[in-house]
């Protein structure tokens, strides 16, 4: 990684749920990590605690869902955690999980992100340990964790529009001046339609415009997803749920919440690049698949 100055978290935090597709309970203590480790995965629930990188390598499927796999074990729906650490500016932690799957909670990134705040981020020293907190330039308070995106332009840049598409749906990546994510949707459903939103984090914090954004899905959908092994672990405690009537169980968070979320699951597919170079970021009827094919093709650059 070797980014200018690294952070990490001043203390750890456990947090426990339900896995969307698997449906079982596992708990998730996030640590602070040493320079230059990145965010990495232990299942702690396997002989040796299997480790698991949080890179575009480690990607093993993407159905509804981004995992990650060393070859022998794996871990699923890694996508809110990841983009929540990032989006706050944490460069390392150890994220250790008992069991496959990553809680689902509420559906969104909000209990991730009210729990980094809760324990705060400070800097790694050139040695690689954490630095004592202490009140100072480099410290980041509790109160005040930036909500920027982790950027490091010397490591990573678009120079060239960067583009993968399938069907009617892209993702891509252009060269700008700031960082920003613009997304769009289109489903045949009153309840969502087709909606755009164009987020900057310099102008709106993720903790407050993007990790609220809750998870969604078609009423329509929903058995021929569970016969094929799917969110086992879905309710309409974690999910907003929409037939042809409109939301099952409202209220929305934001009038576009679906579309927020698209733009939560970019942040956390793309977060698998390490850091994120400066780009305007634009997708379109995306999934994870085209996520992670983008994060590759700038992973790729000469």
């Amino acid at each position: 990684m070797s980014v200018d100055k690294q952070y990490t978290l001043a203390d750890e935090f456990q947090i426990s749920g339900i896995g969307l597709h698997s449906g079982v309970q596992v708990s998730v203590r996030v640590l602070p990590a040493i320079a230059d480790t990145g965010r990495y995965f232990v299942r702690i629930d396997t002989p040796g605690f299997l480790v698991i990188p949080a890179c575009i390598e480690a990607v093993s499927q993407t159905t509804l869902s981004t995992e990650l796999s060393n070859g022998k074990v794996a871990v699923r729906t890694v996508e809110h955690l990841l983009a929540a650490l990032t989006a706050m500016g944490v460069d390392n932690a150890r994220i250790e999980i008992d069991g496959p799957e990553l809680p689902l909670l509420d559906g969104s990134a909000k209990n991730w992100v009210e729990a980094i705040a809760s324990v705060g981020l400070v800097p790694v020293n050139e040695s690689g340990s954490r630095e004592p907190a202490k009140m100072g330039e480099d410290e980041i308070p509790k109160t005040e964790i930036s909500s920027q995106l982790t950027v490091n332009s010397q490591q990573l840049t678009v120079n060239s529009p960067l583009w993968v598409h399938q069907g009617d749906a892209f993702a891509a990546a252009l060269p700008a001046p700031e960082t920003r994510f613009s997304y769009g949707i289109d489903f045949d459903s009153p309840a969502i339609g087709n909606q755009w939103y164009s987020w900057s984090p310099e102008v709106e914090s993720f903790a407050e415009a993007i990790a609220p954004a809750r998870t969604f899905a078609l009423a329509h959908q929903i058995d021929q997803l569970r016969q094929a092994g799917l969110i086992k672990g879905g309710s309409l405690d974690n999910a907003l749920v929409c037939d042809g009537t409109g939301w099952i169980n409202p209220p929305l968070r934001f009038p576009n919440e679906p579309v927020r979320h698209k733009i939560l699951d970019l942040v956390g597919d793309l977060s698998l690049l390490g850091t994120l170079p400066q780009a305007h970021y634009l997708a379109y009827k995306a999934s994870h698949n085209l996520h992670i094919q983008l994060a590759k093709a700038i992973g790729s650059q000469p």
